[in-house]
């Protein structure tokens, strides 16, 4: 199948919003449905959102979709401004300042069940067979440590970066650096690290747990910015 145009998939995106002829506030289908409808990737849709988002014709919720119209008064600051605007290299800062002590905090409170669950998380990042899936197990790693830390409020930060991988800069930059490196590394490399966290998790050793995450972190750090470079 030819690829869609970004221009191709806007137009085919504006012609399906007409012919939906949906009132103001109306959910969009999920972006894998969207996609298939339209014939374009999932990334480039994202693009043809972000364009119609900033002529007021739709509005998007991190974790919850995108709506019809303009954003809603009652929302007048958009909650998602800085991931929205912030360089891959800021999002793997903040998630440096967060989520070692997220992995701390799951060190004391991690029971045996949770223990279990995380390292079925460590086996499918070992076991992804493609880019898409490894991405996705690493973030269900990640998300995975946060809710044995049972903090709603890490969680909740957790989520609000983990929306940054929807983002078309993220996904641009993730793509070359995984074309670079090779689903074999993230199977072999980072999922031993993740193995490495859940060790740590598994001692109840905080600060074994901290570090661990702090250089799983910063291995991905280093290879984001040998690709900004």
């Amino acid at each position: 199948m030819p690829r869609t145009s970004r221009a191709e998939a806007l137009t085919r995106l504006r012609g399906y919003l007409a012919a939906a002829d949906s009132p103001a506030g109306a959910q969009l289908p999920p972006e894998r449905v969207l996609a298939a409808e339209l014939g374009c990737s999932r990334q480039t849709l994202r693009a043809c959102l972000e364009r119609l988002e900033v002529e007021g014709l739709v509005w998007r919720h991190v974790g919850q979709g995108t709506f019809l119209g303009r954003r809603p008064a009652a929302r007048p600051i958009r909650d998602t401004l800085l991931v929205e605007a912030a360089a891959p290299a800021d999002l793997m800062a903040a998630r440096l300042l967060l989520e070692p002590q997220v992995a701390a905090a799951a060190a004391e409170r991690a029971t045996a069940e949770d223990i279990r669950f995380l390292r079925e998380k460590v086996q499918a990042g070992r076991q992804a067979a493609d880019r898409t899936a490894c991405e996705i197990a690493d973030d269900g790693f990640h998300r995975a440590v946060a809710r044995v830390a049972d903090n709603p409020v890490l969680i909740g930060f957790l989520t609000f970066l983990s929306g940054a991988r929807r983002r078309v800069a993220w996904q641009r930059e993730w793509d070359r650096t995984y074309r670079r490196l090779g689903e074999d590394e993230f199977r072999v490399e980072h999922s031993g690290q993740h193995g490495e966290v859940v060790d740590a998790i598994a001692d109840h050793n905080p600060e074994a747990a901290r570090d661990a995450m702090r250089a799983h972190l910063e291995t991905i750090c280093r290879a984001i910015s040998r690709d900004e470079a």
